[in-house]
């Protein structure tokens, strides 16, 4: 259950990812790790959605994409940056960013142990599944670092967390 709601200012956060550079196409070559600090966010309109974890299927075929081909219009509307996020670490992150062809688009982040998710109320346990805690499937939508929007996933799939429905409420 989530524990922030809209006119929230998120929780400061640090996150860890593998900057995209044209060297990673190849493949031959990982990155360094470097940090992201939600404090960069300040002052920008920026869209946040989560996944339980890269590459799994729904998170894979039906979340992400939808999110890259509408790039451009998210960017018209006003979006300075544009996140996935999951508890993945950052070298699976940079690995999924670079078969989706994600490139600068897209950051793709990792919310180590679904700390971040968590102190929003947004992490699920899927120990069950042998996964551990994880990134709830959801989106925000932050304008200087206040929360505008807030799609948490009642179910399985993408609906309120989709590219359409925040694209909609921006």
């Amino acid at each position: 259950m989530a524990t922030v709601k809209v006119g929230d200012t998120i929780p400061k956060g640090t996150f860890s990812y593998v900057a995209y550079t044209p060297e990673l196409e190849d493949g031959l070559a990982c990155g360094v790790p470097t940090t992201l600090s939600t404090d960069e966010w300040k002052g920008k309109k920026v869209v946040i959605f989560s996944v339980p974890g890269a590459f799994t299927p729904t998170c894979h075929a039906n979340h992400l994409p939808p999110y890259l081909k509408k790039y451009d219009e998210f960017k018209a509307k006003g979006v300075d940056a544009i996140a996935v996020v999951a508890a993945n670490d950052p070298f699976v992150m940079s690995g999924w960013a670079r078969v989706s062809g994600l490139k600068d688009k897209i950051l793709a982040l990792s919310d180590t142990n679904a700390q971040w998710s968590a102190s929003m109320g947004l992490s699920v346990d899927m120990s069950s599944r042998g996964f551990g805690t994880r990134t709830n499937r959801y989106a925000l939508v932050i304008d200087d670092l206040v929360i505008k929007y807030i799609g948490v996933e009642p179910a399985p799939g993408v609906t309120v967390s989709g590219a359409d429905a925040v694209l909609a409420a921006l």
